[in-house]
C-alpha cells in the first residue's frame, strides 16, 4: 500500500508501538500538526543522520495535544505505529508550509525465538549490572527487540540499521552481535577504572628475584 503522509524529519528514531513526547515550536510543524489532529491523520518521522533525512522512519498518530501556548506552540503525545519507506518526497505542497511524502509500508515478520530472545535479555542484564543500571524486571513473552534497543547503547546510525530490517529474528540477532560486542568494551573500562583507583596507593607487589 502506498499513500501521502507530511513529513517531520528529527534526529532520532522511533521504534513501533513507542510513546513520544514531542514540543512542537517552529510554524510549520504547527500548522502539519494542527490538521493532523484535526482530520486524524498520521505523519512521518523519517531518521536525519549526519544532517540527511534517511529513506525510511516511523509513522505516528498523534494520541493528544497535550498543551498549547500563546505563541501557537503545543506539547503533544504520539504513538509510533509502523516503519514507512519514502518512494517520493513531494517538497511543496501548495497552501502549506510543510513537506511530504508518497510512502510505502514494508511488510514486518513479527515471528520470535525464545531462546535468542533469552541470550539478548541475559546479555542485556549483564550489560546493565555492568553500568549499574536498573530497569523494571518485564516478562520475557511481552518484549520484542523494539522495546529494548533504545537500551543497549546504540549510535543513531545503529538504531536506523535496526529500524529497517522488517524481520524479528534478524533484529534479535543484530542485538545479539552487538551485546556480544560492546561487554568486553565495558569490561575494559571497568578493569581500567579499577586499575586507576588504585594509582597513588601503596601496592604490594612482590619483587622479581635476579640468578
Amino acid at each position: 500500500m502506498t499513500n501521502f503522509i507530511p513529513l517531520f524529519p528529527l534526529s532520532i528514531v522511533v521504534y513501533p508501538n513507542e510513546k513520544l513526547n514531542l514540543h512542537i515550536f517552529e510554524p510549520k510543524y504547527q500548522q502539519m500538526i494542527t490538521e493532523c489532529f484535526e482530520d486524524k491523520k498520521p505523519f512521518g518521522i523519517p531518521v536525519v543522520i549526519n544532517e540527511v533525512m534517511n529513506d525510511c522512519g516511523t509513522l505516528m498518530e498523534i494520541v493528544e495535544i497535550s498543551n498549547r501556548y500563546p505563541t501557537g506552540e503545543m506539547d503533544i503525545k504520539t504513538q509510533a505505529i509502523k516503519v514507512f519507506e519514502v518512494l517520493e518526497p513531494i517538497h511543496s505542497i501548495p497552501g502549506k508550509l510543510f513537506s511530504g511524502a508518497i510512502v510505502t509500508y514494508p511488510g514486518n515478520d513479527e515471528n520470535s525465538n525464545q531462546f535468542l530472545k533469552s541470550k539478548v535479555l541475559l546479555s542485556l542484564q549483564i550489560l546493565h549490572k555492568m553500568l549499574q543500571v536498573e530497569k523494571p524486571v518485564r516478562k520475557m513473552e511481552d518484549l520484542r527487540s523494539y522495546d529494548i534497543a533504545h537500551e543497549v547503547g546504540f549510535t543513531l546510525q545503529q538504531e536506523y540499521e535496526l529500524l529497517i530490517l522488517m524481520d524479528e529474528l534478524h533484529r534479535l540477532e543484530y542485538l545479539k552481535r552487538h551485546l556480544a560486542q560492546v561487554i568486553p568494551v565495558v569490561a575494559e573500562m571497568e578493569s581500567l577504572k579499577e586499575k586507576i583507583k588504585l594509582n597513588g596507593h601503596f601496592k604490594n607487589i612482590s619483587g622479581f628475584n635476579i640468578k
